[in-house]
């Protein structure tokens, strides 16, 4: 709807200054870098505070003049204007939202603290304001005799819904609670996110003796050496809580008293007493939210996220998760059983813990199909891996990209590119940054420093931003990826060409529900091991021999095995973000780790995996973004596994009429439709859980 200040940004006055120091704020003038990318190289923290600000007030008028318009409230006058308002804040938050994620800094997080309660109170300003929603409703209320276009009656549609699901139809008492709620729930989000991020970072497990470096491997040892350096302890090797460095350590560390230290580190975040420790942030959060979805007439979070998503409801996404549970379980066990062997033959004694899981598991995977990581990295160079991505977007689509080498970046590790279409107009700018950094929080995600709108007629294109924590390589050496790691970025890289695709008119019809917007990047993963790619980019990157066949076929035969493991964490932390919101009272006395061994349990989870995230780091659900859809990536993956069988019933994975239908009908048009409508228009119909099952080696 119209309160979009989070979308594209627009060009206002270049004569504003900033109010503290009198010199021109960069977001306060037009942009004249190429491509209107923001300046970032001219952008210093204390812009933001005054842009901001600024671009409230602004909003604040544009909202007042709708409200005062004397005439009788239509399309124009009232959806339109509002839905075309808040440019100026649109153009500021992106920035900042965008760098507080991905380059932060003490002062960006304190001023985030600050802003947040200022953002809360103007969001619920618009959504709240009375007589603004009287004109919607008098639009809405007529609708079906204003011969509006598909995309004008369901940004109309949106429009409204928006206004009822943000709390317009409440009593006055109710409003001024929600308003306090909705200012709470985004700050303690906030802190979370915060706290995590200060834990990862707190941790570091040292190295001072050789002999603990037994089993991994050199280019993890070397970045090691480089981090222990810049942290002042040379000679030393420093392992860190981000995935680059503790993912291998698990992986192939041979001494398992550091691999249980440096797991328990990990799983520990945010439960450690201090002034960084999220449980009473978890407590907190999920009651207000429980008390928010009653305000608004549900029983619980999840009823009222959920009835604005595909799922409808808390009892489908259930009934999904435990169809893929109990085929799990079974895997798992098997897992844990191949892994219990080779353990007891080494002469350890006891139960495999979760700090022996990868560990072993890389040992099965050897001794059964002959798979090493460490032979496959040298043929997944990341550059290589990115003509991979490109090829595979050109073949299915015809677009191109180009480097761009002078345009202003969001940090200097990023590069940048312009996507072209297949007849050559310009599609947008593709930041791609991908090192793990103490200023980055991590994981990886596509973002957006400018949606795609339309201005004077004419497309405005995206500026997108892919961001990762990909392995570092070392000084002079190549980055080298693992397979998890090339997946990765094959999936935002589907973010990615779903921003640069979307065409659409209104910002309030850009977005599609959570459970379908990891559709377009689910699919993308499909292409990242088929041999016809492989040949393109898995060259060694010493000698640019094309990875061997009897590799590749290694890697096809055991791309099922460890899908126990993997399907488990995820199935666990899904079941555990929804066993928080389905919660119709919540205890004074709460322990949140005593309800999360609860909800494992009744799994009957094994002990060795723990939930993917657990509840003091579980940034998607508890930080905002996938609360109550954590579920989301696997209710996707029904549809991309069943969107690839389309390519295959066609013969061929760039089949050009199968890529035509998907970006018409998925990536094109924003959420102007349902979305399995749109997924129908795709498939011609509606898609079963049978591909994804064997896909995972379930069925």
């Amino acid at each position: 709807m119209g309160l979009t200040f989070l979308a594209g940004a627009c060009n206002v006055s270049p004569d504003k200054k900033t109010e503290t120091t009198g010199d021109v704020n960069p977001f306060l003038t037009e942009y004249t870098t190429p491509f209107g990318v923001p300046p970032f190289d001219q952008i210093t923290i204390d812009d933001y505070k005054p842009a901001i600000l600024n671009g409230m007030e602004e909003q604040k008028k544009e909202v007042e003049a709708i409200v005062g318009n004397a005439a009788e409230p239509d399309f124009e006058n009232t959806i339109v204007a509002l839905d075309q308002g808040g440019r100026l804040l649109s153009k500021v938050y992106t920035v900042f939202s965008g760098q507080n994620s991905a380059n932060t800094s003490d002062e960006m997080q304190a001023l985030s603290k600050e802003l947040s309660p200022l953002m809360s109170a103007h969001r619920d300003d618009i959504s709240l304001n009375p007589q603004l929603f009287a004109r919607v409703k008098a639009v809405y209320d007529k609708r079906n005799d204003l011969n509006l276009t598909k995309e004008q009656a369901k940004l109309l549609e949106e429009t409204y819904k928006s206004f009822v699901r943000g709390g317009a139809n409440l009593p006055e008492d109710k409003q001024a609670r929600l308003r306090e709620l909705n200012s709470e729930i985004a700050m303690l989000q906030l802190s979370f996110g915060q706290n995590m991020l200060k834990e990862t970072n707190a941790f570091r497990l040292v190295i001072d003796n050789k002999d603990n470096l037994s089993g991994l491997p050199d280019n993890l040892i070397a970045t090691a050496a480089e981090d222990a350096r810049a942290a002042g302890e040379e000679g030393k090797w420093v392992f860190t809580l981000q995935n680059p460095s503790i993912m291998p350590f698990l992986q192939f560390s041979d001494k398992r008293d550091l691999r249980e230290k440096i797991f328990k580190g990990y799983t520990g975040r945010g439960n450690n007493n201090n002034d960084a420790d999220n449980k009473e942030i978890v407590k907190k959060l999920i009651t207000a939210r429980l008390e928010k979805a009653r305000l608004m007439g549900y029983d619980n979070f999840a009823a009222f996220v959920l009835d604005d998503r595909m799922a409808k409801n808390a009892d489908n996404v259930y009934k999904l998760m435990r169809e893929v549970w109990t085929p799990t379980q079974v895997k798992a066990k098997e897992e844990l059983a191949d892994m219990q062997v080779i353990m007891k033959n080494e002469g350890v004694d006891g139960e495999l813990q979760g700090w022996d899981w990868r560990y072993y598991n890389e040992k099965v995977m050897k001794a059964r199909f002959e798979i090493d990581e460490t032979a496959i990295r040298p043929y997944l160079q990341l550059e290589k891996v990115r003509e991979g991505l490109f090829y595979v977007a050109n073949k299915l689509y015809g677009i191109t990209f180009t480097e761009l080498k002078n345009l202003p970046k969001p940090h200097e590790d990023a590069v940048a590119f312009e996507c072209k279409d297949t007849d050559g107009t310009h599609l947008g700018v593709l930041y791609m940054d991908y090192f793990p950094r103490a200023s980055k929080r991590g994981g990886a995600w596509c973002g957006s420093y400018r949606q795609q709108t339309y201005g004077n007629g004419k497309r405005v294109a995206p500026i997108v931003t892919i961001v990762c924590n990909f392995t570092k390589p070392a000084a002079g050496q190549p980055a080298l990826l693992s397979v998890d790691e090339a997946t990765t970025m094959f999936h935002e890289f589907g973010h990615a060409l779903h921003s640069l695709f979307r065409d659409v008119h209104y910002y309030g019809i850009a977005g599609v529900p959570r459970d379908f917007v990891e559709l377009p990047s689910q699919v993308m993963e499909h292409w990242v091991l088929e041999p016809e790619v492989l040949k393109v980019y898995a060259k060694h990157y010493l000698t640019g021999e094309d990875m061997p066949a009897e590799l590749v076929k290694k890697l096809d035969e055991s791309s099922k095995y460890g899908q126990g493991f993997i399907t488990a964490e995820y199935v666990q932390a899904s079941i555990l973000d929804m066993d928080y919101h389905v919660l119709n009272s919540i205890p004074a006395d709460l322990d949140i780790l005593k309800f999360e061994a609860e909800s494992m349990n009744r799994l009957q989870a094994l002990p060795q995996i723990p939930p993917r995230y657990r509840s003091t780091y579980f940034n998607h659900t508890m930080g905002g973004g996938y609360t109550a859809g954590y579920y989301s990536y696997m209710w996707s993956e029904v549809l991309d596994a069943d969107a690839f069988e389309a390519y295959k019933e066609a013969g061929n994975i760039f089949d050009q009429a199968t890529a035509r239908r998907f970006r018409e009908y998925v990536l094109t048009p924003g959420g102007i439709d349902d979305a399995m409508v749109m997924y129908k228009n795709f498939r011609g119909k509606e898609p079963d859980t049978t591909p994804l099952l064997k896909n995972r080696g379930l069925k």
